[in-house]
């Protein structure tokens, strides 16, 4: 990191990353332009899940290289500091690991629990008719972490 200053620690790393409602991708093509995507995620222990289609390039593309860089943006302000300075204040992670499919599917549900209980928390009376309608149909991956970046300028 080259502005080691702005380097934050692995709890407020970990803390940005349970807050953000989603991450950015980016995958191997195996070419020269890389594949990137906006994916919903949560984090459980050092783990981080998220859940697809069973088919596309998506998926093609991690079976092929299960390898992933997430980065999460818990802020992102830019500001005018007078006299004559611009800035941004940002709150950033950057994650990489290698991603599983989950086919257990008790791994598989309590994946889908916690992500529903993270991003629609008042509507879990729905989740036995959903998961039980979906688990078959829809796949799980889990990211295994292997390196978290934590970076930050934050207003004084």
């Amino acid at each position: 990191m080259r502005r080691s200053d702005r380097e934050q620690s692995l709890e407020f790393s970990l803390a940005l990353i349970d807050r953000c409602s989603h991450g950015v991708a980016a995958l191997s093509t195996g070419e020269d332009t890389p594949y990137c995507l906006p994916l919903s995620f949560v984090r459980v222990d050092n783990c981080l899940y998220f859940h697809s289609a069973r088919q596309g390039r998506k998926v093609d593309l991690l079976r092929a290289n299960p390898r992933i860089c997430i980065t999460f943006v818990g802020e992102d302000t830019p500001a005018f500091v007078p006299p004559a300075m611009y800035t941004t204040y940002y709150q950033s992670v950057i994650v990489t690991g290698t991603v599983l499919e989950v086919t257990d599917p008790q791994e598989k549900t309590a994946a889908l629990h916690a992500l529903c209980e993270r991003l629609t928390p008042n509507d879990m009376d729905a989740f036995p008719a959903a998961v039980e309608k979906s688990l078959a149909v829809t796949a799980i991956w889990k990211v295994e972490m292997d390196h978290i970046s934590g970076k930050a300028k934050l207003k004084h």
